[in-house]
């Protein structure tokens, strides 16, 4: 029989090494080996079932091996960096809110007003952040299509009834502020928030309508965005 033949015997202390998941599998495969002894099965099958039994030892551990590898990568990764992404950052905007973090994107855009304001996008325009220069004054206009790593606060816009009631005011009045009506600052910036109106009263009737159905899934009578104050920054 081949179960009497030393040189294939397989050593216990070979199966002492393995984890109790790959024991199981291990076991599964040398039952199905003696029942089908039982049943006088051929040789043949039950040399490929300890054959089988051996490759799938053999990927769960390379499987187990890479899997770690890549999370201590990624980690690693991480720990180099010490920046958010972009979307990470927007995706849990509402639990980071005025807490101080790290991010780091591409600046698409400063503000041509003194760049007061610059844009960093992340994977793609509609995950874009507007970072606002705040204590420091302004931005060096060289983090335009740089990769720019800045440190701040973020926080929340909120805007409400209230917000559009007093932006109507202030169009009727003939005040109404001349920045971002068709520069590049307010586009990058309406194409962040999922803006598709151009004039200003196109884009308070859309506001209403993104406010009125927000209201009525979540109960919350706002719609809420996201910027950085920055403390810092630096050009890569």
């Amino acid at each position: 029989m081949w179960r009497n033949r030393p040189d294939r015997s397989i050593s216990g202390s070979y199966f002492l090494r393995k984890s109790p998941r790959q024991l199981s599998i291990v076991n599964y495969v040398i039952n199905k080996s003696i029942t089908n002894n039982k049943t006088k099965t051929t040789m043949s099958t039950k040399t490929l079932s300890i054959a089988a039994a051996i490759m799938a030892l053999f990927f769960i551990g390379t499987s187990c091996s890479n899997k770690q590898k890549n999370t201590e990568e990624t980690a690693t990764t991480e720990q180099i960096s010490g920046a958010m992404e972009i979307d990470d950052l927007l995706a849990n905007a509402e639990s980071l809110t005025d807490q101080e973090v790290t991010i780091e994107g591409v600046c698409t855009h400063a503000c041509k007003h003194g760049a007061t304001k610059i844009f960093l996008m992340g994977s793609d325009d509609t995950q874009t952040i507007r970072v606002e220069a705040a204590k420091l004054g302004s931005f060096d206009t060289k983090c335009v299509n740089s990769i720019v790593r800045v440190t701040g606060t973020l926080k929340e816009q909120r805007v409400d009834e209230a917000y559009l009631q007093q932006w109507e005011a202030r169009l009727k009045a003939a005040a109404a502020e001349k920045h971002g009506e068709g520069e590049a600052g307010c586009t990058t910036e309406k194409k962040a928030r999922g803006e598709t109106a151009n004039t200003p009263e196109a884009r308070i009737a859309d506001f209403r309508a993104k406010i009125a159905k927000r209201q009525a899934e979540t109960g919350k009578p706002y719609l809420s965005f996201y910027f950085m104050e920055a403390a810092s920054y630096e050009i890569q």
